[in-house]
């Protein structure tokens, strides 16, 4: 976990939903009154986002306690409480809709991941996210995705080289992309993976007859194309499949031999895993 990044994230997300105060709480709760709540999973799932939660309640007020009765990873029911919290209860409250949004989010991400995980056991092909995230949340969504089991992609345009189409297009062909990706990276004295993106058989031609690259994305191809490129690949770099891909036919994607699938819905169009934080 990023400490860092993540402190920043709640203090941002505490002012965003605070303003000049909790109006509600102070006008009908008494000061220094203590309460007690609990963390109610309401549908089958994965859990994700505990140590968030842990995190938020110590920034905000550091005298709540919390008891962790089920962690991240841990397959849920209807009716099962992941943790308490006891202590100030406009602390409690104030807490309250952040962590509830964040875990709702983060458990409905990793539940998907894991169920895409396990249609894919038969096969060597892992998923990964992508950068179809929602902004301010690319850390916590990417997070939940190792949680389900999923594999991050990169984390944004500064760890990896990833030559896209338009790239392609702007930069003069696929040799030329290439070619300048290389001479960047060796001027500039950095270590980064080069993937490029090919939208057809020919395109992969040239990859190939170029080489200096790391992985081959195959955006967009039917599955007896999909087959073909990665015997002719053979090897030589990883594959990812990419375009179009949902659970309903992932597995005949993984079918055609890819290293990996790249699934931007794993993140832009999850349903949010059902819960809510109860007094008791």
């Amino acid at each position: 976990m990023d400490k860092q990044l993540i402190d920043l994230f709640i203090k941002n997300a505490i002012a965003e939903d605070l303003g000049d105060g909790d109006h509600t709480s102070l006008s009908t709760i008494p000061s220094g009154a203590q309460g007690k709540a609990k963390l109610l999973i309401k549908e089958q799932g994965i859990l994700a986002g505990v140590t968030l939660a842990q995190e938020i309640f110590d920034h905000i007020d550091p005298t709540l306690q919390t008891e962790i009765l089920l962690k991240d990873g841990t397959a849920v029911n209807y009716g099962d409480i992941a943790f308490t919290v006891t202590g100030s209860s406009h602390s409690i409250l104030l807490a309250e809709r952040l962590v509830l949004n964040c875990m709702q989010r983060m458990s409905g991400i990793a539940s998907t991941t894991q169920r895409i995980v396990k249609l894919l056991e038969p096969y060597k092909t892992k998923v990964l996210d992508t950068r179809k995230t929602t902004p301010g949340l690319r850390y916590l969504e990417k997070w939940a995705v190792r949680i389900g089991g999923g594999v991050n992609h990169r984390f944004g345009l500064y760890d990896m080289i990833m030559i896209k189409d338009n790239h392609v297009d702007y930069a003069g062909g696929i040799t030329a992309a290439i070619t300048a990706a290389n001479t960047y990276l060796k001027e500039t004295e950095r270590d980064l993976k080069i993937e490029i993106e090919v939208r057809n058989l020919d395109e992969l031609q040239q990859v190939l007859a170029t080489g200096n690259v790391n992985r081959i994305m195959l955006d967009n191809f039917n599955f007896n194309d999909l087959t073909t490129a990665v015997n002719l690949i053979d090897k030589q770099y990883e594959t990812e499949a990419s375009g179009g891909i949902i659970e309903e036919n992932i597995t005949q994607y993984a079918a055609c031999g890819v290293d990996f699938i790249s699934m931007g819905a794993l993140t832009h169009s999850v349903k949010s895993l059902d819960m809510s934080l109860k007094a008791y």
